[in-house]
């Protein structure tokens, strides 16, 4: 997918049906990897060392690994591709569905399945990426099956893994539920009850309803609490869950580089860095501006500047989340209450240069330039005064050649000689432009003129007219009078547009022009001029070089801390952290009878065997939406769960990261693939739709890390697969009860209440 730019601007033959596959055992070589240091941050897309030469391979051929075969990309279909090299890597669901056990599962009677269509596919394809006879397969009629029962994946847009994958457990769970009518169940609040006796019935009700392959190995249970905060009212409830969503942690604040265009003309615009808040406003910019350059916060406007035009003029309550890192955000200092001051009103000024289309015609046009500006001036002011204030407000870089300045004595620069302002109509009228003529000053206007001084110029740039404007930082007509002289023709003409639109996104040259009233400019807020400059007259007197020019405050020097990595521990306390929920989604107190903003707090009471994480990369709020690639170091052995357990009779609870999902790019784009690791040989392997690769261990924690897998370490076994009967799976979910073998139930018949480590199966 392209990045967001401004308007300113993936075969192989379908599924064959192959004979019955025995499973293959499960290696048990499952080293124990020591505890890592994440040496680098910046994680790029990895190179691997090709486990062979995967571009094709015809059915029949007997000497793939069985498992390494990857997945044809139908076209954007790589999200799909890396949800289901996870699934098939976890070594319970791959044997349950090699062994056919299947079959005799299948639910075709289910309102909630798919006939049992979604499972048969999903086996046929399960088959074949195992079978060894492949080095890739394509997807396409697994694709279609789902396509028919989730229009959502039916084309070829990219779509989310996480989502996939939660629409597929969900799928394979319902086409194999052992439950053929679900009795109707009245769910229960705790009502101060023990949380053990609470959560034993919770689990045995979900297994009335919910009893399949897929509750066996995914499925968990926590405890939710909420409290009312009018009345103290404590619900507490246990509720089952497939996957994990974990949050990370964000940062609250960002950083932005801005401009600064004070007053001034003399001065040059100064770059900042200013830490804001990362859900904020335009008046926070300003704020946290102000602090480091002393100019006050009300007397700032903040545009973003494109191409030489202002694609953007903010208000101050605008949400932060529409400046993009990229953007040039430029602020301009003006000295007038916009809220309060009605004489004078704030116009976008632009600058173009004219242009012939060619030699033969009289057809001109006009290009941008140069850096526009925010000017103050007065609702009722001269052409005159309006021009001599707009020099002044570019007198930094408008200059005088050496040339012109050692014989003729034209214009000078507003620097070194001052400008009279009293000279012809330099505005168009009845669209044709004025001539750009400049005649030979006035010697003795010329002469004895003093310079105005840095503060002077500062006091005169926005505007004229009124009692106190001096005072208050605005050019009066004395001060012009005073700083303009010895001029006859002007060095550009201008217009003015009228477009009720304060996002300027371009300036027309048939636009309307300045209209008279004896000799009144009448502008409004809707206002803007384009300053039309004769190529000529630019080259002469016009220093882009100056115009262009910028100082930098020490502010951009800063560089905030980074966090290297946060721990997936990190992100597990985050989840069990009390929150208070939205005003969009409040809860409905039984006490109060109303809905209310009530706090609330998940815990996690039992784990199944394969721990699914999904870690919560994309992020969406009212105010923005956004990918975060903060790098998340998970262990890739030994995940101990204990801790994050409140069931008081649960013990260590280990776990071994089996597969990956990896997610590379932003928000509406990018490439998904997969890491995990083979059950039968105990390596490592990365999964790019049809290529396969060996990978290493110190390859997978990444930025790019979307979805883990992981395995509790007491359910590996000789094939992977753990038979367990519904009596057991209810004991061990609801009591905290762990699993034995036959012989270690023969010795501790006696013993089961003092065990200390709970499953859910």
């Amino acid at each position: 997918m392209p990045a967001y730019t401004k308007d300113r601007s993936p075969g192989a033959s379908n599924f064959s049906t192959l004979p019955k596959i025995s499973p293959s055992s499960l290696s048990n070589n499952y080293n124990n990897i020591n505890n890592r240091n994440v040496k680098n941050s910046n994680y790029c897309l990895p190179s691997y060392t090709a486990y062979k030469n995967y571009d094709y391979s015809e059915p029949g051929r007997n000497n793939e690994q069985p498992g390494l075969c990857g997945l044809s990309n139908l076209g954007n279909t790589c999200f799909m591709n890396s949800a289901i090299q996870c699934l098939s890597n976890t070594p319970p669901l791959t044997e349950y569905f090699l062994n056919d056990k299947y079959q005799e599962e299948l639910n075709f009677d289910n309102p909630l399945g798919m006939r049992g269509e979604i499972a048969k596919s999903y086996a046929e394809l399960i088959k074949q990426m195992w079978s060894g006879k492949f080095s890739y397969v394509t997807p396409r009629a697994f694709k279609t099956q789902v396509g028919r029962f989730a229009p959502q994946f039916s084309g070829y847009q990219q779509q989310d893994c996480q989502e996939l994958l939660a629409f597929l457990l969900d799928g394979l769970h319902e086409d194999l539920n052992r439950i053929r009518k679900k009795p109707y169940i009245q769910l229960k609040d705790a009502d101060g009850r023990p949380d053990k006796v609470v959560a034993e019935e919770a689990w045995e009700n979900h297994l009335k309803r919910n009893d399949s392959i897929i509750v066996d190995i995914f499925h968990g249970l926590f405890k939710s609490t909420l409290v009312c905060p009018e009345c103290a009212k404590i619900s507490v409830t246990f509720d089952p869950f497939c996957y994990l969503t974990l949050p990370l942690p964000m940062k609250k604040e960002r950083s932005l580089e801005v401009y600064l265009v004070r007053m001034d003309p003399l001065a040059k615009p100064m770059q900042y860095k200013v830490i804001v808040p990362k859900i904020g406003n335009i008046l926070d910019l300003c704020t946290a501006l102000s602090a480091l350059s002393g100019v006050p916060a009300d007397k700032m406007i903040v545009t973003d500047i494109y191409n030489h035009r202002f694609h953007r003029i903010f208000a101050v309550d605008e949400n932060l989340s529409s400046i993009m890192e990229r953007d040039d955000i430029y602020v301009f200092e003006i000295n007038i209450n916009r809220t309060e001051d009605t004489e004078h009103v704030v116009i976008p000024v632009c600058l173009r240069e004219k242009f012939r289309h060619s030699s033969y015609t009289h057809h001109t046009g006009s290009s941008l330039f140069g850096q526009p500006f925010l000017m103050a001036i007065p609702r009722n002011n001269t052409e005159d005064k309006l021009y001599n204030l707009l020099l002044l407000r570019m007198c930094r870089y408008v200059k005088m050649s050496t040339e012109t300045e050692e014989t003729d004595g034209h214009l000078r620069c507003c620097e070194d000689q001052n400008i009279n302002g009293n000279g012809p109509n330099g505005i168009h009228e009845e669209g044709s432009p004025s001539e750009m003529e400049t005649d030979e000053p006035d010697d003795e206007s010329s002469q004895d003129q003093e310079l105005p001084s840095e503060n002077e110029n500062s006091q005169s740039e926005d505007s004229v007219g009124g009692d106190n404007d001096s005072e208050n930082g605005l050019c009066t007509e004395e001060t012009c009078k005073g700083q303009l002289t010895g001029h006859k023709k002007r060095l550009f003409t201008f217009q003015f547009n009228n477009l009720g639109n304060n996002d300027i996104n371009y300036i027309k040259d048939d636009t309307s022009h300045i209209r008279f009233d004896d000799r009144q400019l009448r502008l409004d807020e809707r206002s803007f001029l384009a300053l039309d400059w004769d190529p000529d007259l630019k080259k002469r007197y016009f220093d882009e070089n100056a115009a262009e020019d910028f100082e930098k405050h020490e502010s951009v020097e800063y560089k905030p801390p980074k966090r290297p990595f946060v721990k997936l521990k990190d992100c597990i306390e985050l989840f069990t952290t009390k929150e208070k929920l939205g005003a969009e989604d409040p809860w409905y107190c039984p006490n109060c009878k109303e809905h209310q903003q009530a706090t609330k707090k998940l815990d996690l009471w039992s784990l199944p065997p394969v721990l699914v994480v999904h870690l919560k990369r994309f992020s969406y709020s009212r105010y923005m939406r956004d990918k975060l690639d903060t790098l998340v170091d998970f262990p890739i052995s030994d995940l101990d769960m204990s801790e994050f357990l409140i069931n008081p009779n649960a013990g260590p609870c280990l776990y071994n990261l089996i597969a990956v999902s990896n997610h590379y790019g932003g928000m509406g784009g990018g490439h998904y693939t997969a890491f995990a690791k083979n059950k039968d040989d105990g390596k490592w392997y990365y999964f790019d739709d049809s290529s396969v690769s060996t990978a290493s261990e110190d390859q997978i924690v990444s930025k790019a890390a979307y979805v883990l897998f992981y395995q509790r370490q007491d359910t590996f076994s000789g094939t992977g697969f753990f038979p367990l009967d519904r009596e057991t799976k209810g004991a061990s979910a609801a009591t905290g009860i762990p699993l034995e073998s036959d012989e270690d139930s023969n010795d501790n018949d006696n013993d089961l209440e003092n065990e200390n480590c709970m499953h859910t199966n």
